[in-house]
């Protein structure tokens, strides 16, 4: 049996460690070759760079406009989640609370809306959209988002608010708060779990969305990090070294804040999945 468990442990490792390396192989591709010259990346784009130069990430900076993309990225990616985390937790709690009959339809609309793929409707949506004069601005992109994203956060909240036992809020409400006092001072810190998930998911969806963007955002000055990127492909080159420098410098603000909220995000999802 011992052997049986050490023989299943290394298959395990070997596994793991493979998988690790399909998908870390394809990252230190894109950093090895951020420090090359274009040339150099078509000669031999498995090589080492000769000398490790910055001058592409110096000129994908002043090329990308990147504070200028970057806060147009974090202000969408930010306001639209928060947006989506509060529409969504308060109509999932109005959902399961309140037993009107239209809360069970309005709840399977939102559940089948979600097998509806973006491709089936980006064309009647832009079409409609740019007819009314919404396109080219954040707050139309930010409209769009809470429709396409409030649908799965308010399934998860759902599910979470069920557990919860009624008579926490019965006896907040006896001791004189609100609805609405009782929701955010009791159930919503208790909805902690789901909201990192829903938060991680939403964030990793926005930042690094690119189709919706290109749809909606035609001017220079609105475009987020990965239309900013996109530009780096020209009709009839590309610039791999500065596109790869520009790949980088769009993900790295995600990584570093996944390293400081690591923990916090792998203990809701852990949570979310026990409840």
């Amino acid at each position: 049996m011992k052997k049986q468990k050490l023989i299943a442990n290394i298959i395990k490792t070997i596994v793991v460690c493979g998988l690790l390396v399909l998908y870390i192989v394809p990252f230190i591709f894109v950093v090895v070759n951020s420090f090359k010259e274009s040339k150099d990346v078509t000669a031999n784009p498995l090589a080492l760079p000769a000398n490790f130069s910055f001058d592409n990430y110096v000129e994908a900076f002043k090329v990308m406009n990147y504070s200028n993309a970057f806060m147009n990225t974090l202000i969408i990616t930010l306001v639209s989640v928060a947006i989506i985390i509060i529409c969504a937790s308060m109509t999932a709690y109005i959902m399961v609370r309140k037993k009107w009959k239209i809360t069970k339809y309005l709840f399977f609309i939102m559940v089948i809306s979600m097998i509806i793929p973006f491709q089936a409707i980006m064309i009647p949506l832009v079409k409609i959209y740019g007819s009314i004069g919404m396109l080219n601005s954040k707050w139309a992109l930010m409209y769009m988002y809470l429709g396409f994203g409030v649908s799965l956060a308010v399934f998860m909240y759902h599910g979470f608010i069920k557990s919860i036992p009624m008579e926490l809020e019965e006896a907040a409400m006896i001791d004189g708060a609100t609805r609405f006092q009782t929701f955010w001072k009791i159930v919503f810190p208790l909805m902690k779990p789901t909201t990192m998930t829903i938060v991680t998911l939403d964030v990793l969806w926005i930042w690094n969305d690119f189709l919706l963007p290109s749809l909606v955002l035609v001017s220079s000055d609105e475009r987020t990090l990965q239309l900013s990127t996109y530009y780096f492909s020209g009709t009839y080159s590309v610039n791999y070294g500065l596109s790869m420098a520009g790949l980088m410098l769009s993900i790295l603000p995600v990584l570093i804040i996944y390293l400081f909220l690591q923990k916090g995000i792998i203990g809701g999802v852990l949570q979310g999945s026990i409840k």
